[in-house]
């Protein structure tokens, strides 16, 4: 199963969207947030009841690497570690630098939409 994701300006629609995705039997460890400031990661995750990348999704080989990234760079490690490939973790933390956040299912079933 591939990841898919969508991307949200407003943080109450990614709310509805996550309760939304639950209805649906989508399981919650499944389902990830991530800002361009951590800050506001939590805090979404958090009102959503949906999961950051952590330690358990990158490993300690790719946290010790982040100690010396940038924050791009560590946006994309986490796309990357949630199945995205490279040209798309890319793509994916431009929209970040724009301001919007991205609701993630990581292993989404055929045909699921957010």
């Amino acid at each position: 199963m591939n990841p898919i994701y969508k991307p949200f300006s407003n943080d109450e629609e990614i709310v509805n969207a996550v309760q939304s995705l639950q209805s649906k039997g989508v399981d919650e460890d499944d389902i990830y947030v991530i800002a361009h400031d951590k800050d506001r990661t939590k805090r979404v995750a958090d009102n959503a009841d949906a999961n950051t990348v952590g330690m358990k999704e990158q490993g300690m080989d790719t946290q010790v690497k982040n100690v010396f990234r940038s924050t791009g760079d560590k946006l994309r490690a986490q796309f990357k570690e949630l199945g995205f490939s490279e040209p798309m973790a890319e793509e994916l933390e431009e929209k970040l630098d724009k301001g919007q956040v991205i609701l993630v299912v990581k292993d989404a079933r055929p045909g699921l939409a957010i």
